[in-house]
């Protein structure tokens, strides 16, 4: 693909207030991202709306374009976008596929066979952490790639027993730019595992670390796995989100069992009451998962025509830990105008985030904080494809 159009891409996922969901409306209306700024306001109006189309034909955000494709000049630092041929597969196939991915490390790393998530507890307990590193450490061993998401805790024990194995790999999915780490803490981490499998992220660069991006990426790890093995959850987990979501994607969940007195096990009860497969050795594991010889082969993308998204509906999510808090609200008045505001707008159907956007007078990263907040509450639900739904 060439700079110009990488230039366009980038255009695309970098337009302020325009959703993945848009961006892939468009895509599937037009092909490729030359034709969407080449079509008249008009027709890219009677395809996402008015307000829509000014955001995508806005002044383009030229130096953070510049910036991202002189980062996608150096080594082992990738670009990819839905018309890609290296795009994964799996993600490729799931429910929000991220319309660009910034990858750092070895693309081929996201097409291994046998890819398994390691997730859990960011407080984690000693013995948490200790059956997360021996677990992954087996299974990259046995030719497994390890997929997790580069938080403290259970994350982090798990990229660091698939390193501990001689030949071991693993990816992260991270919830920042990938020119940021975070935790910072984790920065030597971060660098083993692009030299050993790559990093991952949907999230231009400069991007800090934000609430509401990481149970966006927790579909990711869920969407590129085989399966899901919990080591250790509260019930309030984020880790939960991934099981829920790889459950809903078809894809298998595995949970280790704890102490009945131990808070960071509750949540793996749980899911094993809910029919998780109870993991006490690896065999657990492969009796369900047996390992396959090859990846599957990716499917024939047409760069004219990116997939649509299924509408299927999923459950709501449980708050997720590895955030950094929720900017607080100057006043408790405030916040709670704007979530009525927030829920009059979204009504009860089924809408997008960007309709929602369209329909209230708040910027996309504080609608994205009241979003969290609401959900967290119960009154907000998440659905399939990027959906939200009002629950009250």
């Amino acid at each position: 693909m060439t700079q110009s159009m990488l230039a366009h891409w980038l255009r695309l996922v970098l337009a302020r207030g325009v959703g993945a969901a848009t961006q892939r409306n468009l895509l599937a209306a037009f092909g490729l991202p030359e034709a969407i700024f080449a079509a008249s306001r008009a027709a890219l109006a009677a395809v996402v709306g008015t307000r829509m189309a000014q955001a995508v034909l806005a002044e383009p955000d030229t130096a953070q374009i510049e910036r991202t494709l002189a980062w996608a000049n150096e080594p082992d630092n990738h670009l990819l976008t839905l018309a890609d041929a290296e795009y994964p597969p799996a993600l490729l196939e799931s429910a929000d596929p991220p319309v660009l991915l910034y990858v750092k490390g070895d693309v081929q790393a996201l097409h291994a066979a046998n890819p398994l998530a390691i997730v859990g507890a960011r407080t984690a307990t000693p013995q948490g952490l200790s059956n997360a590193r021996a677990f992954a450490q087996q299974l990259a061993e046995d030719g497994w790639m390890v997929v997790s998401g580069l938080a403290q805790g259970i994350d982090a024990a798990a990229h660091e027993g698939a390193l501990a194995a001689a030949r071991g790999r693993t990816v992260a999915f991270v919830g920042t730019g990938l020119d940021r780490v975070y935790p910072a803490a984790h920065r030597d981490l971060a660098h083993r595992i692009a030299a050993r499998g790559a990093l991952v992220s949907e999230f231009a660069l400069g991007t800090p670390p934000r609430p509401g991006h990481f149970p966006r990426r927790n579909r990711l790890i869920a969407g590129l796995a085989r399966g899901v093995l919990v080591v250790e959850a509260s019930l309030q987990s984020g880790s939960l989100i991934t099981a829920r979501l790889a459950l809903e994607s078809g894809r298998e969940v595995f949970a280790i069992p704890g102490s009945i007195h131990s808070p960071q096990a509750r949540g793996c009860h749980r899911l094993i009451r809910e029919g998780a497969r109870l993991v006490e050795t690896m065999a657990d594991i492969l009796e369900e998962l047996p390992p396959r010889e090859h990846a599957a082969p990716p499917p024939e993308v047409a760069a004219s025509a990116p997939p649509a998204t299924n509408a299927a509906r999923r459950k709501k999510a449980p708050q997720h830990h590895d955030a950094p808090p929720a900017s607080a609200p100057q006043n408790a008045a405030a916040a709670t105008d704007a979530e009525a505001q927030v829920l009059a707008a979204m009504g009860f159907d089924p809408v997008d985030f960007d309709a929602v956007a369209e329909r209230c007078d708040l910027t996309a990263a504080d609608l994205q904080v009241i979003l969290l907040q609401l959900e967290m509450a119960g009154k907000v639900g998440r659905m399939a494809g990027g959906l939200l739904q009002r629950l009250v």
